[in-house]
């Protein structure tokens, strides 16, 4: 878009003295006005002289040669165009309002009048406005009504008040939901079934408390050490029932038994009937007497038949009462 700089709109004085002036073809405008120096190089007197108002953030003015003309003669500039081609092109630079610089007042404002400290908003069809691009831009609120909806938020209408150094004033109405957020452990990557998860393998998600429906795993603590499942994606939330103890004990491994009788300590040889984590109880055969009996896993690969467990023995066999060194004890 072409503005027309207005002669002697603001014109503070005039001169007949002659500079030595060179033209600039193009500019880059950071305040509200246009000044001489906008428009010429090496002049070596007033160059601050204002000639208008600058554009709105993003627009531009272009000068023509004749209009240059006649400013040079208004202020007595050393300037004559050498073509009707002649011109100047002056553009204000322009930012969209960050999102984050609205909200953020917007947020605590909500927050006060009892909106969720860690909550999403979410506006539909927001349109920020086009400032300088060098201005720091004051956002306030002026009205606010807002209706709470319980733990996950409610929605809210505000007028929003923009201001600041070279911002022309503007009110922005705006509409939108407040959203409860929280922050959950969660995969940095996939892992397989019985992999134990490690600090390495965690990261932090910000996600809606309104899609977190199960138990799941609210602190690193939680899930440090622990055993997946199933195949956890990155990314992923973390469901308590999804992970357990590490597995000690795989089905069919040789195990150590160890039976304890007062001060007596019997050792035996034996092979799981089924996998196994720390303080569990698994199945166990002694492949000597083929009996099997019930075990508490009490380390990687060893075990510790429990003392109350009555042997399941095949049919005719003989009831075992102990093992020692893969030797039925009757």
């Amino acid at each position: 878009m072409r503005y027309a700089i207005k002669l002697g709109l603001l014109l503070l004085c005039t001169t007949s003295q002659v500079q030595a002036a060179i033209l600039r073809p193009m500019g880059t405008l950071t305040g509200n006005t246009v000044k001489l120096s906008d428009l010429f190089d090496d002049m070596p007197g007033n160059d601050d002289r204002v000639l208008g108002p600058s554009p709105a953030p993003g627009g531009r003015i272009v000068v023509e040669a004749a209009q240059l003309a006649a400013i040079a003669r208004q202020f007595g500039v050393d300037w004559r165009p050498n073509s009707a081609g002649d011109r100047v092109v002056l553009e204000r630079p322009g930012r969209m309002l960050g999102r984050e610089e609205l909200t953020g007042p917007l947020r605590a404002a909500l927050i006060g009048v009892g909106a969720p400290e860690d909550a999403d908003l979410d506006i539909p069809g927001l349109v920020t406005p086009l400032i300088p691009a060098e201005a720091k831009a004051e956002v306030a609120v002026e009205q606010l009504d807002y209706q709470g909806g319980g733990s996950d938020g409610g929605k809210f209408t505000a007028s929003v008040l923009i201001s600041g150094a070279g911002i022309p004033t503007q009110r922005l109405r705006v509409a939108g939901t407040v959203t409860e957020m929280v922050d959950l452990p969660a995969l940095s990557h996939r892992l397989l079934p019985g992999a134990v998860i490690l600090p390495g393998d965690l990261q932090t998600i910000h996600v809606r408390a309104s899609s977190v429906r199960n138990e799941v795993v609210r602190l690193p603590d939680q899930a440090i050490g622990q055993a997946v499942r199933r195949t956890l994606l990155a990314g992923q939330t973390l469901a308590l029932a999804d992970l357990g103890k590490p597995m000690l004990i795989t089905k069919g491994m040789r195990v150590s038994m160890q039976l304890i009788i007062g001060s007596l300590t019997l050792l035996a040889n034996g092979q799981a009937m089924e996998p196994g984590a720390l303080g569990e109880r698994i199945s166990v055969l002694n492949p000597t007497s083929r009996a099997v009996v019930e075990a508490e896993v009490i380390g990687n690969g060893r075990v510790r038949v429990v003392p109350e467990s009555t042997p399941i023995v095949p049919p005719g066999g003989t009831r075992v009462s102990s093992l020692s060194n893969g030797v039925t004890i009757r």
